[in-house]
């Protein structure tokens, strides 16, 4: 039985809590919040604790925190010599206090407090110093997710920019297709079908042989019409820029 201690109770903290509390051969000893009410909901408030000073022995202590605080709460805990883990796509093992031994436990998925995820799916990339250590948090990772990765900080660095404009910058372009929906009186509804194929053709095609539209076709009249079209600033620069990626990009093929 591996005990492990979550220090966090935003979005990651949360989802973390839910799985482990599922988790064959996993003891979540303790959960670190600054309000007890944050994760009550989720565990049982005996085992939440508000000061980091009162956190108890565990084999792993999982950071989940804001990146910017992750270096003050690494250094704030009273151990030495443990396996302290951040989640971060973005920070690199090193930032965690060397009072202690690091790691990265990083799942690499979009949260959101509400909704639920199917934690088997979600890929668990990880990186430690020593190999006992990195053996330790395979096995935790195996507890909630079928799918591990070995990634190290440089490739994480790398993976996190990806997953920016695979996820955020991507539902960004919804938002725009939403306002622009909107503005014209169409229901965002109509364009669900659309996102889900082109979602679900991303798992079985490569992304330069999935891309369509106008820019892949060099439809210059089609293009020139929706620059036209596009009275907002914005949408108008941003629909400029990616048809000229689209366009960059097919001449490099």
């Amino acid at each position: 039985m591996i005990s492990i201690a979550i220090i966090g109770s935003g979005n990651v903290a949360q989802h973390f809590i839910s799985a482990f509390k599922k988790a064959e051969n996993i003891d979540l000893v303790q959960v670190y919040a600054r309000k007890i009410e944050s994760a009550s909901h989720l565990f049982d408030s005996n085992k939440i604790v508000t000061e980091l000073s009162d956190l108890k022995e565990a084999d792993v202590y999982i950071i989940a925190v804001s990146d910017n605080a992750i270096a003050t709460v690494s250094s704030q805990i009273s151990f030495e010599n443990k396996l302290v883990v951040h989640t971060s796509g973005s920070m690199a093992m090193n930032d965690l206090d060397s009072k202690n031994r690091k790691g990265v436990f990083y799942p690499l998925q979009t949260f959101s407090k509400n909704k639920l995820v199917d934690f088997s799916q979600i890929p668990i990339c990880i990186e430690a110093q020593n190999v006992d250590d990195y053996l330790m948090l395979e096995a935790v990772a195996k507890s909630i997710s079928k799918v591990i990765y070995p990634i190290n900080s440089e490739q994480r660095k790398a993976l996190h920019v990806a997953a920016v404009f695979v996820n955020n910058f991507v539902n960004h372009l919804y938002q725009i297709g939403a306002a622009i929906c909107e503005e014209n009186k169409i229901p965002f509804a109509i364009l669900k079908p659309l996102i889900q194929e082109t979602a679900h053709k991303i798992m079985l095609l490569s992304p330069n042989e999935a891309q369509t539209g106008p820019a892949k076709r060099e439809d210059w009249q089609t293009i020139a019409a929706h620059l036209q079209f596009l009275k907002n600033e914005n949408q108008h620069n941003i629909y400029q820029l990616l048809t000229q990626s689209i366009l960059n990009n097919g001449k490099k093929l």
